[in-house]
C-alpha cells in the first residue's frame, strides 16, 4: 500500500505522523513512483529501481517519517498546533497552552511569515499572523502537515514569505473513537469522532464524519485558565481517480493568561475567539497529472482584554474585533512530454467588519491574487542518476499594495546508491506577502503601535540542500541565506521598551538545518538541529531593538524517541533544547529544555480500549517564550480512549 492510497490523496506525496514505517517490495516503474509518492529522496527509472537486481526487483526498503514522538497534548485536546510543538523544521511559541495561542515560524521568520493551507487554499487571517494557526479542524479529519519551503512554498503559498505548512484531506475511514481525560489544576477534556461511509452504485464512497472536543482547566499559573469547545462535520464523495470534501468548522476558545501579548506578567490578560471555517474541496486524478480546487470561507471573532479586572465599556482600548475572509483556489501538475507542469492560483478577499481599536489607515477591506507557474524538466534520466531543472515565477497582487513579480529557480540531481539513494538540490525563491490590520490600523503609539505606511514585504532565499537514506535511515542537512526585506516587525529603543510599533526593517538571515531519523524494530528516533544566525538593519537611529524578528533560537534541538514494548505498549518522548538569542526583558534564562512524555496502553488495532498518562514539561522549566511572558508549568493528565 502506498502512502498516497493510506491517505486518500492520490499523487499527492504525504508525511504522516502516526503510521510510517512501510516495507514493500516492488518493481520497476512502480518503484519509482511509490518511493516519489512516499516523499523520499529517491528515484528509479524505467528500468530499475534503487537497489535493483536484474530482475527489476528493488531490495526491502524501510521508510522512516515521523518527526515527532506524540500528538496528544497533556493540557487539552489535540489541535493543529499540538504536532508542530517538537517538530525539528518548525519554531513554536507559544503564550500558555501551545492549543490556545501559538505563533509558528520557520527558518528564522515571524509568526506572520507562515502560513497554513489545507487542499489548494491558504486559510489567511487578516488582523494578525497570530490567529494564522487558528484552523478550528479536529487533526484527525486532515492528514499529517508538510512544511514547504523555499520554491514549494512560492509555488504553493499565499502571503507567506518563508513556509507553509500544508495538509491533504484523506479518505474518510469509517469507525470512531471516545475519550476523557483529567490532570492537574483541575484539567478535565473529553473529545468524540464518528465516522461511516456507504458505497454507491457508480463505485464512489459517500463519507460522513462528525468530531467534537471540549476542554476546561485553571492552568499552571494564577489567571492562566482556558474553556475551548470545538465542533466539526466532514462529508465526502470519493471516487477511484477523484474526491470531494465539504467541511465546517467551529471552536469556541477562552483562555487567560498573564503578560500574554504584553509581556507584563502582572496583567492577567484573557482572549476570547470564536472562529467558523467552511471549506470546499474537490481533487481529480488526470491520468497525465492532477489538479485541486478549494474553497473557503471564514469568520473570526476576537475579544482580547489586557487586564480581566477590569470592564469593558466598548470604546478603544477594548480590543474587539471581526474579520470576514473568502478565498478560492486553485493547484495542479500537468505532465506534457519531458515537462512536468506544476502551478497554483488564489484569489483572495478580506474584510475587516468592526474594530474597537484598528481605526487607522485607508482601508478596512482587501483583495488579493497570487499565480505561480513552475515548470520542471528532467535533463538526465539514466539507470541510477537523475537532473532535474525547475525554473517559473509567482506574481502578487493586492488591490492596495504595489505587486510583484518573482522568479524561482532550482536544479536538483538524484543517485541511487544501491542500497538506498542520494540527492543534492540548490533553490533560490523569491516571495511576497503583505501585512495585515493590527500592523496597519493601530494607533501609532502604545504596545501595539501600528504603521499606515507599511507596504509590501520581499524576501528572497538560497538554500542548499544534501540528503541521503538507507534500508532504515534517512539523513538531510539544509543551508539557506534569506534577505527579508521590509519586513514587518515590532520595534523599539532599548530605552523605551514599552513603547512599541510596527516597522519596516531589513534582516539577513543564515542557518542550517539537520535531521537524521532511524528505525530499529522496537525503536524509533528522529533528531534535529538548527543554528541561525541574524543580522539586522532597522533604518532608523531610534530603534534599536526588536520584540518578535530577534526573537528566535540561535540553536535548537529536537529528539524524538518512540519504545515499543509490545504491540500495544509503547512510550513517547519528545525534547527540545534551545539557546535563544539574548533579550533584556526576558525574565528567565536564555537557554531551556524541555521535554514531554506519554506511557500508552493502545486499543487493539481497529476497536478497543486504550489509557494514556501524558506530562508535558516534565522539568517544569521556566523559559520564557515570548520576553517577560511566564512559561507553561508541568502538565500531567490520565486519559482513556475506546476505539471501534
Amino acid at each position: 500500500m502506498t502512502a498516497a492510497a493510506a491517505c486518500g490523496t492520490f499523487s499527492v506525496p504525504c508525511h504522516c505522523c502516526e503510521t510510517i514505517i512501510m516495507r514493500t517490495t516492488l518493481t520497476g516503474p512502480l518503484a519509482g513512483l511509490s518511493l516519489l509518492l512516499l516523499g523520499l529522496p529517491a528515484f528509479a527509472d524505467d528500468e530499475a529501481g534503487a537497489g535493483a537486481d536484474d530482475s527489476g526487483v528493488i531490495d526491502e526498503i524501510t521508510v522512516i517519517d515521523r518527526r515527532v514522538a506524540n500528538t496528544r497534548p497533556a493540557g487539552t485536546y489535540a489541535a493543529i498546533a499540538t504536532a508542530l510543538r517538537y517538530d525539528p523544521g518548525t519554531e513554536l511559541q507559544s503564550r500558555g497552552l501551545p492549543e490556545g495561542q501559538a505563533d509558528v515560524t520557520v527558518r528564522g521568520g515571524l509568526f506572520e511569515n507562515t502560513g497554513f493551507k489545507v487542499g489548494a487554499v491558504t486559510v489567511i487571517d487578516p488582523q494578525t499572523g497570530h490567529y494564522a494557526a487558528e484552523l478550528p479542524f479536529d487533526p484527525a479529519i486532515l492528514s499529517a502537515p508538510e512544511i514547504h519551503t523555499g520554491i514549494d512554498n512560492s509555488l504553493g503559498g499565499f502571503n507567506s514569505n518563508v513556509a507553509t505548512v500544508t495538509y491533504a484531506l484523506p479518505r474518510v475511514v469509517p469507525g470512531g473513537s471516545l475519550m476523557a481525560g483529567a490532570g492537574n489544576d483541575d484539567l478535565d477534556y473529553q473529545a468524540a469522532r464518528w465516522a461511516l461511509t456507504s458505497e454507491r452504485a457508480d463505485d464512489a464512497t459517500l463519507g460522513l464524519q462528525l468530531s467534537f472536543a471540549r476542554s476546561a482547566g485553571d492552568g499552571s499559573i494564577d489567571n492562566g485558565d482556558h474553556d475551548f469547545e470545538r465542533y466539526n462535520l466532514q462529508l465526502q464523495s470519493a471516487g477511484a481517480d477523484h474526491q470531494s470534501d465539504l467541511l465546517v468548522a467551529y471552536q469556541d476558545k477562552f483562555y487567560g493568561w498573564p503578560g500574554a501579548y504584553t509581556g507584563f506578567a502582572t496583567l492577567p490578560e484573557t482572549d476570547h475567539t470564536k472562529t467558523l471555517l467552511v471549506l470546499g474541496n474537490h481533487r481529480r486524478d488526470t491520468g497525465a497529472g492532477w489538479w485541486e480546487a478549494s474553497g473557503f470561507y471564514r469568520e473570526l471573532k476576537d475579544d482580547y482584554d489586557f487586564d480581566r479586572t477590569t470592564e469593558e465599556s466598548g470604546a478603544p482600548g477594548s480590543f474587539d474585533h471581526e474579520t470576514r475572509v473568502y478565498g478560492v483556489g486553485l493547484q495542479g501538475l500537468q505532465n506534457r512530454g519531458s515537462w512536468d507542469w506544476r502551478y497554483a492560483v488564489q484569489l483572495t478577499a478580506d474584510d475587516l467588519v468592526k474594530s474597537t481599536d484598528l481605526v487607522e489607515g485607508d482601508f478596512s477591506s482587501r483583495n488579493y491574487l497570487s499565480a505561480s507557474i513552475v515548470p520542471e524538466m528532467t535533463l538526465v534520466d539514466t539507470t541510477d542518476r537523475q537532473v532535474t531543472v525547475r525554473a517559473g515565477l509567482s506574481v502578487d497582487v493586492s488591490s492596495e499594495d504595489e505587486n510583484a513579480v518573482l522568479p524561482v529557480l532550482g536544479v536538483t540531481v538524484r543517485r541511487d546508491t544501491g542500497g538506498g539513494s542520494q540527492f543534492v538540490s540548490l533553490d533560490y525563491a523569491a516571495t511576497s506577502q503583505v501585512p495585515g490590520y493590527t500592523a496597519l490600523k493601530s494607533p501609532p503609539a502604545g504596545l501595539f503601535g501600528g504603521n499606515a505606511d507599511l507596504g509590501r514585504e520581499r524576501a528572497d532565499e538560497l538554500s542548499l540542500s544534501i540528503g541521503q537514506d538507507g534500508t532504515d535511515w534517512q539523513a538531510s542537512i539544509t543551508a539557506f541565506f534569506r534577505k527579508d526585506d521590509d519586513l514587518v516587525d515590532w520595534t523599539y529603543s532599548s530605552g523605551a521598551p514599552f513603547a512599541r510599533q510596527a516597522n519596516a526593517v531589513d534582516i539577513d538571515v543564515l542557518g542550517v538545518q539537520l535531521v537524521y531519523s532511524r528505525s530499529w524494530r522496537l525503536v524509533d528516533l528522529v533528531a534535529g538541529y538548527s543554528f541561525l544566525d541574524k543580522d539586522e538593519d532597522y533604518k532608523v537611529d531610534t530603534v534599536d531593538a526588536s520584540f518578535y524578528a530577534l526573537n528566535f533560537a540561535r540553536q535548537r534541538a529536537t529528539l524524538a524517541v518512540r519504545v515499543r514494548f509490545s504491540e500495544r505498549l509503547e512510550l513517547l518522548l519528545d525534547n527540545e533544547y534551545r539557546d535563544q538569542e539574548a533579550n533584556p526583558l526576558r525574565a528567565s534564562a536564555d537557554t531551556a529544555f524541555i521535554s514531554s512524555a506519554a506511557l500508552a496502553w493502545n486499543a487493539e488495532p481497529g476497536r478497543g480500549l486504550g489509557v494514556a498518562l501524558t506530562v508535558d514539561n516534565i522539568g517544569d522549566d521556566d523559559f520564557e517564550q515570548f520576553p517577560g511572558t511566564p512559561a507553561v508549568g508541568r502538565q500531567v493528565s490520565l486519559s482513556v480512549r475506546y476505539d471501534w
